[in-house]
């Protein structure tokens, strides 16, 4: 083999990861602008930090966008998730319950799925309840950069998952907190295609 083809081939082995990297980025922000609502058997929100059982921002926005899509008749069940983080008594979901019932969603209409401390737990746990109720489609809710991932996680489930996206987040509101999301998102895709994600 000559140098200048070994060099080639070298060059060619060092940049596929980039590209490849970088193609996930841009298939990431593709269905990030994607809103798929839907009529569907359950709405399902993701959870995010809450600060003494009051929801983040980044919470609220997520659950404000639900408490829209619930108020659109696009499901009687809207699925709060999120688990306890280090040094909270409450978690996330639970958060997530109190705020849609204060905001005038039926308690029997919210279910808690406290158990999940990452995407693929809490997916997996949102699984396990609609496998025993005959639930078959959902719609997702979290903020624009986590869509792809989600649709990833919860295909993997069985379930038939779309997703919409909140438009309000403060991670959204700032282009380079949400670039910096879009660029986490382009390792842990492909850790989920992998099977190899958290």
């Amino acid at each position: 083999m000559s140098c200048r083809r070994a060099r080639r081939i070298g060059i060619a082995a060092a940049l596929t990861p980039t590209l490849l990297y970088l193609a996930t980025i841009l298939t990431v922000f593709a269905v990030s602008r994607q809103d798929q609502r839907r009529p569907v058997d359950a709405i399902v929100v993701l959870g995010a930090a809450q600060y003494n059982g009051k929801p983040s921002p980044v919470l609220r926005a997520r659950l404000d966008h639900a408490f829209t899509l619930y108020q659109e008749g696009l499901a009687a069940t809207v699925v709060v998730t999120g688990g306890i983080g280090a040094g909270d008594r409450v978690s996330e979901a639970t958060v997530g319950r109190q705020y849609l019932v204060g905001r005038g969603v039926p308690e029997a209409a919210v279910v808690v799925r406290p158990e999940g401390r990452s995407t693929q737990a809490s997916v997996r746990s949102v699984a396990d309840w609609a496998a025993d109720r005959g639930v078959k489609r959902v719609l997702l809710v979290s903020d624009p950069f986590h869509m792809l991932r989600l649709r990833l996680e919860t295909a993997r489930t069985g379930l038939e998952a779309f997703t919409s996206p909140t438009r309000t987040s403060p991670i959204s509101g700032r282009w380079r907190s949400e670039l910096f999301f879009f660029f986490q998102e382009g390792w842990k895709v492909p850790l989920v295609i992998a099977g190899v994600s958290k």
